[in-house]
């Protein structure tokens, strides 16, 4: 499936369009984009829309669902199985089960953040992942 949104081109360069967009429904409740109103997409620009042009850009829902995996569950993920590795260190060490526990989801998390970042700067060089224009409206 494809989501459409509309927006304002604000910048191009070459045949990447910098796009202006009101935030959607999913995000309403979020606050992780900046500004209260409106977000900015680097989209594909086959239709060769110009700057101040209103324009309908679309987004394939199966990179917004593995984006949103990866930022939101991954790091939920990586804490337990830390958690569940620090268990067996402190069981095999012999020492405090909750001090590894914690250390363990700790050490974890920040992996997954880590991860996260190697994936966001993946993503923003990967053409694919990007929106698309589809049209100008006027």
């Amino acid at each position: 499936m494809k989501k459409e949104s509309e927006g304002i081109v604000i910048e191009t360069s070459q045949s990447i369009a910098k796009v202006r967009a009101s935030r959607h429904g999913d995000c309403k409740s979020c606050g992780a984009c900046p500004g209260d109103n409106a977000i900015v997409v680097d989209a594909k620009n086959p239709v060769g829309a110009k700057p101040g042009q209103h324009v309908v850009f679309e987004i394939k829902d199966a990179h917004m669902l593995r984006a949103a995996f990866i930022v939101y569950i991954l790091p939920l993920i990586g804490i337990f199985v830390g958690a569940l590795i620090g268990t067996w260190i402190g069981g095999k060490l012999g020492h405090s089960l909750r001090a590894f526990q914690i250390g363990g989801g700790v050490v974890f998390f920040i992996l997954s953040l880590i991860y996260i970042k190697i994936f966001d700067r993946s993503t923003s060089k990967n053409e694919d992942t990007k929106p698309v224009i589809k049209k100008i409206l006027y």
